[in-house]
């Protein structure tokens, strides 16, 4: 009778531990899209992003282009579904003017890019160059625009460059270089960190300099209605946010930006790839920071716009960490690990869950800078984990969402602790509901169980990216050590699904 005691409070204490992983996906009498563009890309002039990454030149024959543009790289970046991409900044912004990169590039004069790396930018990809590849893309393009060193005028003048089909010196311009249909810009950043980089403005300056230069942006599409973003804060400085939203009218504002890294420190942000639990541990505290942060501006944006027009932009976001040993520090070209998938899967989780509000994100950036989802060397192109990350959620990109609530177990270290489940869910237009699943914790396996009861699902199936070790990456030597696989590990049984997540992992689920 003691053994069978034994027993029984052993089955008890397993179950309980099983069950503190508990997702419930509800319906709510009120839905919103997951809106595609929260999976946006940026693409700065910044070391090998532009020049080698997206753009090879045009007279390039051992690199297959079209007009210069890798087609490796925008056939990957299609897979990806890329909904809008931002350019050309970032600092690089408010130092650019725009009509130094059109006309015949033997024409065009030469800057010095002062805050990457102090290289020469030739200006031979322009506004055009750019334009055009987001149609290759299929992606909106979303340009930031130079109210640091550039003045009204110059904004005008390129709103009415890309979007003025009637007769104006910019449209004959555009006509001049090459371009007689406008491409019709929707998304445009009105500065970018003006706290910072671009002018260390006070917010109260920066408002009005906002005012005055969005005053006049409007009225040169006949097909789209512009979407003038303020630039946002630096991660947690709220009074920049409240300033702004209180100065600013909500009829000359479409979207407020945020801009937040998960960094460790930023004077010894750590290697890429040769890091310990601690700072595994670290840097994915700052990024669940992410949803802290959001929650704070919303009842911000609440107070002030409660009928919810202004979007929330979080324009830059990824781990941030120190360059690749041997390469030029301004460049700033970095590996992706199992790290920056999980980091990757809980904030797009996050964002999904924030989606009422959270209209656009990107991340930072596209290619060889940051948290990339592409590198390339030469002729090469490897896939990170973060791009498979990105791959995996394009399921719930103008989605349903839906409303779920997580109970889950810690992820401790030390005397800290983290939640160790993210987790966020959609259906889909033709009925599928895919529910998206991150395990934080870096040596267990999480089991979860979620309840699916509002729902009437008899079918799962599923992806997962995983490996061996969490410092794993790709590289090219082996660029496939790390990809998407089948995922056998979920199970339903009535209205319950029972999951098993391997340590530092992502799973995507699909249920009919």
């Amino acid at each position: 009778m003691k053994k069978l005691n034994c027993l029984l409070l052993l089955f008890c204490c397993v179950h309980l531990a099983q069950a503190q992983n508990k997702v419930v996906l509800t319906k709510s009498s009120t839905t919103h899209l997951i809106n595609r563009n929260i999976y946006g890309h940026f693409a700065e002039h910044l070391g090998r992003c532009i020049y080698g990454g997206f753009y090879v030149g045009e007279g390039n024959k051992k690199i297959p282009n079209k007009n210069g543009i890798r087609t490796d790289v925008v056939e990957a970046m299609k897979k990806l579904k890329i909904p809008n991409l931002r350019w050309p900044g970032g600092c690089f912004a408010d130092t650019y003017h725009w009509k130094d990169g059109v006309g015949p590039k033997t024409q065009r004069p030469t800057i010095v890019n002062a805050w990457w790396g102090g290289v020469t930018e030739d200006n031979s990809f322009g506004t055009n160059e750019f334009l055009n590849m987001c149609e290759m893309l299929g992606a909106e393009p979303y340009l930031a625009a130079n109210i640091g060193t550039g003045t009204p005028q110059e904004l005008i003048d390129w709103v009415q460059y890309v979007s003025f089909s009637g007769v104006s010196p910019m449209s004959k311009l555009r006509k001049q270089n090459g371009r007689s249909k406008p491409w019709n810009v929707k998304f445009w950043g009105v500065g970018n960190e003006a706290w910072g980089c671009g002018g260390n403005m006070r917010p109260e300056y920066y408002a009005d300099k906002y005012r005055e230069s969005s005053t006049f942006m409007s009225g040169w599409s006949n097909d789209k209605k512009i979407y003038r973003i303020a630039a946002g804060a630096n991660s947690g400085d709220l009074n920049w946010t409240e300033t702004l939203m209180k100065t600013i009218p909500l009829n000359m504002m479409e979207g407020i930006g945020l801009h937040h890294y998960a960094v460790i420190d930023w004077n010894k942000k750590g290697s890429a790839t040769d890091y310990n639990e601690e700072q595994y541990f670290t840097t994915m505290k700052r990024a669940l920071y992410m949803d802290e942060l959001i929650t704070k501006n919303e009842a911000i944006l609440d107070k002030y716009d409660p009928k919810k027009k202004v979007g929330l932009i979080v324009d830059e976001w990824g781990g941030w960490y120190n360059v690749e040993p041997g390469t030029n520090p301004g460049f700033l070209y970095q590996q992706n690990t199992m790290r920056d998938a999980v980091l990757a899967a809980s904030t797009l989780n996050i964002f999904n869950n924030h989606s009422e509000r959270v209209r656009m994100a990107n991340l930072a950036q596209a290619i060889n800078v940051l948290q990339s989802v592409i590198l390339t060397q030469q002729q090469k192109m490897i896939l990170t984990p973060t791009y498979h990350v990105m791959e995996m959620y394009t399921v719930h990109q103008d989605a349903t969402f839906i409303p779920l609530n997580v109970k889950s177990e810690d992820y401790e270290l030390g005397n800290e602790k983290l939640p160790a489940i993210s987790a966020s869910a959609s259906i889909d237009s033709i009925g599928n509901v895919h529910i998206t699943l991150a395990n934080i914790d870096m040596n267990k396996e999480q089991e979860v169980s979620i309840d699916v009861s509002d729902y009437k699902l008899t079918n799962v199936k599923g992806r997962v990216l995983t490996s061996a070790k969490v410092q794993d990456h790709n590289s090219f030597e082996n660029p496939n050590k790390i990809k998407p696989a089948m995922y056998n590990g979920a199970s339903l049984s009535g209205n319950s699904l029972s999951v098993k997540i391997p340590p530092f992992s992502v799973v995507v689920l699909q249920l009919k």
